[in-house]
């Protein structure tokens, strides 16, 4: 599942500078560029205050995987602004990212003392769920109940999700229908849908969901994965190739289907 790792914006503005301090000589006006790591941590040091900059400098890290640098430098902002919660929201990004989902999880509820919009309480919510911590539940009923109609959709998955992680896949699947009714472009809602029908060897039921996702939605590439898997269980082999091929058409970096299709090669 590709859920969450998008939530951080791409805000990496690299500023090259050259190095030296006003007193240059003949010799070091000649010297290289500095990395464009060093220039943004210079620029945070001439602008102490600058959000922006600082973000620039996690970014950095991130795109390059230096998810240990990354940590560390939001831990130092931190503790000299340990109310942004922009910065806590950022840390429980990478946290996810890296694989460390219990910390990702305090970092968003830091965050939550300091930033209650709706798209924040989703990030949590869907912690909550995935840890089967029923506080994704209490979460979702205030989103219905404070933002009426507007987030009932999301709040709706959330419960979904809740309950397929429980293991109460038939429970699941009644809000996940209720999505599909609410917006019957709702991918993800057909996704976890197909993935609880799989869970009780319906398969039939479920190939019949992707089908119908992937007919909506043509470039849906884990809709062509699970109908791969689908495909495989039922032992529909090139049925099966066919999809993961369409996944990687759309995705070619998606390593799940790159490596469900070798194995069938």
């Amino acid at each position: 599942m590709k859920s969450l790792s998008i939530l951080l914006s791409s805000l990496l503005l690299v500023i090259f500078m050259s190095c030296g301090d006003g007193a240059a000589t003949k010799e070091n006006t000649h010297q290289k560029l500095s990395t464009p790591e060093q220039t943004i941590i210079n620029k945070i040091k001439q602008f102490p205050d600058s959000l922006i900059l600082k973000e620039n400098l996690i970014q950095l890290y991130r795109d390059s995987g230096n998810y240990k640098k990354a940590l560390s430098a939001l831990d130092d902002f931190i503790k000299s602004d340990s109310s942004n919660g922009r910065f806590w929201n950022m840390k429980a990004i990478l946290l996810f990212e890296n694989g460390d989902t219990l910390n990702s999880i305090h970092a968003f509820e830091k965050e939550f003392e300091f930033l209650s919009s709706p798209t924040d309480s989703l990030s949590l919510a869907t912690l909550y769920a995935e840890t089967k911590n029923e506080k994704a539940n209490h979460i979702a009923d205030a989103l219905i109940k404070n933002y009426s109609l507007k987030y009932e959709k999301e709040a709706t998955f959330i419960k979904g999700l809740y309950e397929s992680y429980q293991s109460n896949y038939v429970k699941a699947i009644s809000f996940f229908d209720k999505c599909i009714s609410i917006d019957y472009t709702f991918m993800e809602a057909y996704r976890e849908k197909s993935i609880c029908l799989m869970n009780l060897k319906k398969y039939e039921d479920a190939t019949n969901t992707l089908i119908k996702a992937v007919t909506l939605k043509n470039n849906f590439d884990e809709g062509y994965y699970y109908l791969g898997q689908c495909y495989e269980k039922t032992n529909q082999i090139e049925k099966a190739k066919d999809s993961y091929q369409k996944a990687l058409l759309y995705s070619p970096d998606f390593t799940d289907a790159k490596e469900a299709l070798d194995k069938l090669k």
